[in-house]
């Protein structure tokens, strides 16, 4: 099995194993495109769509939409459906606060690689939110 080893800066502590949900274009924050209480992606036009963010590791290049982007994540949390840890490109004020409420383990600010561009939907990933190491075992399928 392929293992690529990749380093942004830790963002929010933990070490969390679980397969990858990559977001070319990101994952817009309103309740039309992810039901809170479900973590289905319902955004039009999104590769993932129909797909729940639950127990995933959600690689975004950024946030996408309003400043409620973190809301309907908190909610997803609340209602047990959060998404198991964060890879982002570069994060921003929308996710850092999203980060921040679900407090679950997350990697961002790449500089020398895209992680959107490295990391496949289904790719077992491991983040370590402490030293900011991600590796990515290919899904052989």
């Amino acid at each position: 099995m392929e293992k690529i080893i990749i380093k942004g800066r830790p963002a929010m502590g933990g070490i969390v194993e679980a397969p990858a949900l990559v977001f070319p274009d990101s994952l817009a924050g309103n309740s039309g495109s992810l039901q809170d209480k479900t973590g289905i992606i319902m955004e039009k036009g999104n590769p993932n769509r129909g797909l729940s963010i639950k127990g995933s590791i959600l690689v975004l290049p950024c946030a996408k939409g309003s400043n409620g982007f973190s809301a309907h994540f908190k909610a997803a949390k609340i209602s047990g459906v959060c998404p198991a840890g964060w890879v982002i490109t570069k994060v921003d004020s929308r996710l850092g606060v999203a980060v921040a409420s679900l407090d679950v383990p997350a990697v961002a600010d790449f500089e020398e690689v895209d992680p959107v561009q490295v990391i496949k939907t289904g790719d077992w990933v491991k983040i370590d939110g402490d030293t900011g190491l991600v590796e990515i075992t290919r899904n052989p399928l």
